[in-house]
């Protein structure tokens, strides 16, 4: 999983990669998939879950902090993670117009578990993220359930697929076939290993800006090269349409370190090739499961975190490993056609021919 280090397209990386590769090298998280695919009804779309902790997140929470890079979305939830500084439910990644289903699914999901939740305490905060996948799938026709979230949940484990699958079946991303990408670092801090896991669900930036390894392949042929004939030849010119990037570590960390490393998730879209334009909704979430924070806090408790002069490399791992996942969803791509007659191309393709 992750790209594999024979493959064609190597990446450098300053810090170890996790065992997987994945997200789910950071102990607790799972990570499942629903795929949605008809071509004959041009439905490309789906879910994908992430389970963010072992237990029940619930009653023991999680702390997060989120950074909205640009707007342009309708994920849920959002608020009141940024508000308080926890998640206490799954994060379920899909469709722009398969969020209210999400929170539907979500929710009965949790009160199914909790028959608390409304009676002795109050409701419940489910993230659901969003990227519009109207480029080869038929969004108008709202085709995910409340059974596919579920059953997204229920599959989650610690190896999963990436590339066109789940929530990122009908994804673009820079004019090529985009999706769901993973990678994972280790970072030592205190003289002890800890990881930092990201997923990413990509459908942002326009063709041909695509950069990797500072513009270079592998065996030092420019990038450029490869991409330049599908700038000219893409219809998707405007750097729009969305990433969701989760960034998750067993580092134990507060609320308010982790806002600071989902800010940085920006500096990995712009060495991956986008500017954030005005039309791409760029969400980055960030949690701790190394911190557990109890349901009623009317008492004292204890948190550990992380000193402060130790999140440089925390940041610099952060990137890398986004990075990694966004060209990850690129490697794992299949070339597509969907809605309307529409075509995205998979990076190996295009690469195969530019070499």
């Amino acid at each position: 999983m992750g790209i594999p280090s024979d493959g064609w397209m190597k990446l450098s990386s300053r810090y170890k990669r996790g065992a997987r590769d994945l997200i789910t090298d950071v102990p607790g998280i799972l990570v499942g998939h629903r795929t949605v695919d008809d071509p004959s009804r041009d439905i490309h779309t789906g879910v994908t879950a992430i389970v963010p902790a072992d237990g029940d997140v619930f009653q023991e929470k999680i702390p997060a902090g989120v950074a909205v890079i640009n707007g342009f979305g309708k994920s849920a939830g959002l608020l009141q993670v940024e508000e308080l500084g926890t998640i206490e439910t799954p994060i379920m990644l899909t469709n722009t117009f398969g969020v209210g289903t999400g929170i539907n699914a979500l929710t009965k999901y949790m009160l199914e578990r909790h028959p608390e939740i409304g009676v002795s305490v109050g409701t419940v905060n489910c993230v659901v993220t969003e990227c519009n996948d109207g480029k080869l799938n038929d969004i108008r026709g709202m085709h995910l359930t409340e059974d596919d979230f579920i059953q997204a949940l229920d599959s989650a484990d610690v190896t999963f697929d990436e590339g066109a699958v789940g929530g990122g079946r009908g994804m673009v991303c820079m004019g090529l076939k985009g999706g769901i990408g993973s990678a994972s670092r280790i970072v030592d801090v205190g003289q002890q290993g800890f990881t930092v896991g990201t997923l990413v669900m990509t459908n942002f930036g326009s063709a041909g800006r695509l950069r990797i390894n500072g513009e270079k392949t592998s065996d030092g042929k420019p990038f450029y090269e490869i991409m330049k004939g599908l700038r000219s030849s893409s219809p998707y010119e405007k750097d729009s349409g969305s990433c969701i990037l989760i960034i998750g570590t067993d580092l134990p960390l507060d609320s308010r370190q982790l806002t600071r490393i989902a800010k940085r998730a920006a500096a990995a879209l712009g060495k991956t090739g986008s500017f954030i334009g005005t039309g791409s909704g760029d969400i980055a979430i960030a949690f701790s499961n190394g911190n557990r924070i109890p349901y009623d806090e009317k008492g004292l408790f204890s948190m550990r975190t992380a000193g402060e002069s130790a999140m440089d490399e925390i940041f610099e791992a952060t990137v890398e490993c986004l990075e990694e996942a966004i060209i990850s969803s690129l490697y794992h791509g299949e070339s597509m056609t969907g809605i309307r007659g529409n075509r995205v191309r998979s990076l190996a393709e295009l690469a195969a021919e530019g070499r």
